[in-house]
């Protein structure tokens, strides 16, 4: 007979086993197993013909059958007396022996529940079991229409139901078996300090690095505006004088700055803090916001650059690489080779990082003295020198150019962008600059990524309710949840589009305008997160034509918060720029479900494959709606297919929203590229 249970549960000693048989069990005699069985060809003690000799009964259980006994053992023998105590003490045994039995199998998955059983108290009564969409939607807390800041509040009144993370969600386990020191200097850091992408590339790449086992530190200033108890383990570190210029009477004079060094941690990453020790003596980085303060940007940023460096020195750090984040940063490459390498700080290579070359740092030569170094030291042609000023009473300086020559390597945000830099119109008056060998030899796109713990649609915390690809429920109850709070017509069967961005002519303004028209005259909805100098039209329209609009909301601000909530609820995502080098608000889209609806263009193109172009063999897979051109028709085109295909195929927009769940747009490769490209520069 097979037994009901695995024999290899070997903690316990089988006293007695229960085997499949009619009525079959063993117990065990004078050390001996023998079998007690009904009907039996003989008896299990005295080898007598069962029918003459056994009471055993077949229907019985375990127990019951375990206190058989046979009627010629039942005589005034020491021996079966003997035998008898031990049945009864085997009785016990087995009955605790099945709970340890019944645990185990629970521990192991297994069915807990009896093979056969006719008593009513053992049948099995299930509860009904909720459907994860019905579980979710118990605990949210819907807002009331048109509640004020509803996205500031906690969107649920109960716990989330726990969801796997899709791939990419978690920081990749793959390290690197030669750890490098790699310190970033930036103007902005995500989340506390963050205007646009390039916070959120700069603490995207330091976490993925520092994930792959590199050492990342960033360098920043210490604003004013910054809120200080998102700063883990914040610590003044030290104060330094760091060189500095000064106007005096109308010349520059040189001098230095006591300087205040913070220590902590944003976002997981190492952090050091720059700001001068008293602001009573200087205003730099005082201000309720990141830009715009009542200082002199210009002077701020450069004497960041110097402070910088001035600490790595003085701390004998010795870092393998230092890359440098845009214009704001750019001029620590001039200082390091001009200053700092002959004197101590030897190791480091300079990266050169453009985001956006649309700023790319305009300075005098006197201002370039605020770093203690005189600007002509770099106003030659093949240096600094903006050749635009040439001639010009006083001729300027680029920092963005004087970083591009004198850094090791420069990237930036894209493959196509950094096409469009040294082949196209990108590059603007610096196409000069980019057609030199030696700076085409040292230039690389490295597509961006976005940081997939932050933007987590399976533990994103400000949602409603969490989603993946595996488990996408939650995707409609968020729609739900954010046509309800911002007083809009709650149904499912319109197609809702998104835009997140900040406003301004890059970004596509007449585009924007377009869309929402065609989208609201399509019987779609639109919902416009944003805020910038170009923003004046869609002021107008939100207190015109659109004020209390069932299907439309202007919101002509921006909050981190509230993007999380339409991020999550947009089917179309839509990104129409002039010019983009990268953009992480397609590949957040693509994150979150939704499809992009983008304008062929730098970083766009790179991530964004139309739906209805012809598939490359083995490439990625179509994951959205791409258009060329600039005019309105050119977007309705690509606009009006992602409307039909929601409306008209449900089942192909629901398969595009879970593929585009479940694709990849983390750090991971991006961060792997830049690990390459840091190894062929770096002193090792």
């Amino acid at each position: 007979a097979k037994p009901i249970w695995k024999t290899h549960y070997s903690r316990l000693t089988m006293k007695a086993l229960a085997f499949s048989g009619p009525s079959a069990s063993l117990v065990k005699v004078s050390g001996k197993a023998r079998c007690i069985q009904a009907p039996l060809r003989r008896c299990a003690i005295h080898r007598i013909p069962a029918p003459q000799t056994c009471d055993a009964l077949p229907s019985k259980g375990i127990a019951q059958r375990s206190s058989i006994v046979c009627k010629v053992a039942q005589v005034d023998n020491p021996q079966v007396q003997a035998l008898e105590k031990e049945l009864a003490k085997l009785r016990a045994e087995n009955a605790k022996l099945r709970e340890e039995l019944a645990q185990y199998k629970k521990d192991a998955g297994e069915a807990t529940a009896p093979q056969a059983s006719t008593s009513a108290a053992a049948v099995a009564v299930e509860a009904p079991v909720k459907s994860l969409k019905d579980a979710l939607r118990d605990g949210i807390a819907w807002p009331s229409p048109n509640e004020p800041k509803f996205w500031d509040r906690a969107p649920r009144s109960e716990p989330m139901p726990p969801l796997a993370s899709p791939p990419g969600s978690v920081l990749s386990t793959e390290r690197d078996s030669t750890p490098m020191h790699i310190v970033h200097i930036t103007a902005e850091m995500a989340p506390i300090a963050k205007v646009g992408g390039l916070g959120d590339v700069v603490t995207g790449l330091a976490r993925s690095c520092q994930a792959r086992g590199h050492h990342t530190t960033v360098m920043m200033p210490f604003y004013e505006s910054l809120p200080k108890d998102q700063i883990e383990g914040l610590k003044h570190e030290a104060d330094i004088e760091v060189p500095k210029g000064y106007t005096w009477d109308g010349q520059m004079m040189n001098g230095s700055l006591k300087t205040s060094v913070y220590w902590g941690r944003i976002a997981g990453v190492p952090v050091y803090l720059i700001r001068p020790a008293d602001w009573n003596t200087s205003n730099l980085f005082r201000g309720n916001r990141i830009y715009g303060g009542s200082y002199n940007e210009m002077e701020a940023y450069l004497y960041l650059c110097r402070a910088c460096l001035e600490y790595l020195h003085v701390s004998g750090q010795q870092p393998h690489v230092l890359q440098l984040h845009d214009w704001h940063a750019a001029a620590a490459a001039l200082l390091y080779w001009a200053v700092y390498h002959e004197t101590g700080l030897w190791r480091p290579r300079v990266v050169l990082t453009i985001h956006n070359l649309d700023n790319t740092g305009e300075c005098r030569q006197d201002e370039f003295a605020f770093t203690g170094v005189p600007g002509d030291w770099f106003a030659q042609i093949d240096k600094a020198l903006d050749e635009r000023t040439i001639g010009h009473n006083p001729e300027r300086l680029n920092l963005m150019k004087g970083g591009i020559i004198y850094s090791n390597m420069i990237t930036t945000v894209s493959p196509t962008y950094a096409t469009e830099v040294m082949n196209g119109g990108a590059a603007g008056w610096l196409r000069s600059t980019f057609s030199r060998e030696e700076i085409r030899a040292k230039f690389r796109g490295i597509l961006n990524g976005i940081d997939a713990v932050e933007w987590d649609p399976a533990s994103d915390p400000l949602l409603a309710a969490n989603f993946t690809a595996q488990a996408p429920e939650g995707k409609a109850l968020c729609k739900e949840f954010l046509q309800k709070g911002l007083g809009m017509n709650v149904d499912p069967n319109k197609p809702l589009v998104a835009v997140v961005s900040r406003l301004v002519p890059q970004k596509g303004i007449h585009l924007i305008k377009a869309a929402v028209y065609r989208t609201v005259q399509q019987g779609g909805q639109f919902v416009l997160l944003g805020s910038g100098h170009s923003d004046g039209v869609f002021k107008a329209m939100a207190a015109g034509e659109f004020k209390d609009h069932p299907d439309c909301r202007l919101m002509i601000m921006y909050s981190e918060r509230l993007a999380h909530l339409i991020y999550a609820a947009a089917d179309v995502v839509l990104v129409p720029s002039m010019f983009e080098p990268c953009g992480l608000t397609q590949m957040i889209a693509l994150r979150y479900g939704a499809a992009p609806v983008v304008r062929r263009t730098g970083g766009l193109a790179d991530t964004v494959r139309d739906v209805d172009a012809p598939a490359a063999a083995g490439g990625p897979p179509a994951n959205g709606f791409v258009f060329d051109g600039t005019d309105d028709n050119c977007l309705y085109g690509a606009l009006d297919r992602a409307l039909s295909m929601y409306k008209n195929k449900p089942e192909a927009w629901t398969q595009l929203s879970l593929s585009n769940m479940a694709g990849d747009v983390s750090w991971a490769q991006s961060a792997k590229s830049y690990v390459e490209l840091y190894r062929s520069i770096a002193q090792l």
